[in-house]
């Protein structure tokens, strides 16, 4: 297998994977019928200030979590036209959490995506029942008899997301950052840890199983890879909040340091989290080895994770 190499003199990492470029296209291709199907969801409801800024906050952005699901999925002989409602679902989800993350109340950001945020484009009571239906869509669209014809593995995604979503996820996670701001020592590694794999990790493992537990199949082997894939995520962004563009990555960087927050960079050092999120990268791509070749496009994820400049 071909490892990850520092070629970026100092930078993010560039990746060298041979098949990046048909990667490429297929996040793009997994991007288009996702939006489609936001859209088309959306549409169905009431117009209004909500359903506009459901709209809003749900265009843009990278697409990586529904990139995982329909990827793992194809990879379970489950056609896209199937997968797309579940991709939909997850990046929902993403969208309703970062209208919240971005409010005064929590990271207080006024840009998202190279645009204003929900609460500074329209109020801040706006903002929250934008996030609230954009976390019910999410149900919603996990719920429809497109994704699958049986229903217990309709539930089986629904409850895994609740799961992970939640106090038990990603909402624990995000109140453990917020706990990190106020905490008079700055958190262990262990904590640092613990706050990103539910904060970040929790959806993301969600989404590359996706796929298996639509077909009644072995989770384990995509569950590690989410597992290291969200790790090596989360330090990328711990990078680019210290050496990325803001022009680039379209929202306001350099928070954590300013906060005074433990990270893997303010642990690690920029060459020591590199170096992790390389190692994290190769076990996210040993853990595909029961898929073979089939599996090029999650490798190739797995590199851009760490290659990317937004």
């Amino acid at each position: 297998m071909r490892r990850m190499s520092d070629a970026s003199g100092g930078g993010i990492l560039q990746p060298k994977t041979k098949g990046a470029e048909v990667f490429q296209e297929r996040l793009l291709q997994c991007a288009q019928e996702v939006q489609r199907a936001l859209d088309e969801a959306i549409a169905a409801h009431s117009a209004g200030p909500i359903t506009d800024g459901m709209a809003y906050a749900s265009r843009g952005g990278k697409r990586l979590r529904g990139f995982l699901v329909m990827e793992s999925a194809r990879l379970h002989d489950i056609a896209d036209t199937a997968s797309v409602w579940a991709a939909a679902a997850i990046e929902a989800m993403h969208a309703y959490s970062l209208v919240h993350d971005d409010m005064p109340c929590m990271d207080n950001d006024d840009l998202r995506r190279g645009q204003p945020t929900v609460h500074v484009k329209w109020d801040e009571a706006t903002a929250v029942l934008v996030g609230d239906a954009l976390q019910a869509l999410s149900f919603q669209l996990l719920g429809d008899a497109r994704l699958s014809p049986n229903p217990a593995r309709r539930l089986d995604l629904i409850t895994g997301l609740a799961r992970r979503a939640g106090a038990m996820g990603m909402v624990r996670g995000q109140a453990l950052d917020i706990a990190a701001e106020q905490a008079t020592k700055r958190y262990t590694m262990a904590q640092v840890e613990e706050t990103q794999a539910l904060k970040t990790g929790a959806l993301i493992e969600w989404s590359a199983t996706a796929g298996p537990i639509l077909a009644g199949a072995d989770t384990a082997p995509l569950a590690t890879y989410a597992h290291a894939l969200g790790r090596a995520f989360q330090i990328a962004d711990d990078i680019l909040d210290v050496t990325g563009d803001e022009q680039v990555a379209g929202k306001r960087l350099g928070k954590d340091d300013a906060a005074g927050k433990a990270t893997f960079v303010s642990l690690l050092g920029l060459d020591g989290a590199r170096a992790r999120a390389r190692s994290l990268v190769d076990e996210a791509c040993d853990a595909l080895g029961p898929y073979g070749a089939a599996a090029q496009n999650l490798r190739a994820a797995a590199g851009f994770v760490i290659a990317r400049q937004i």
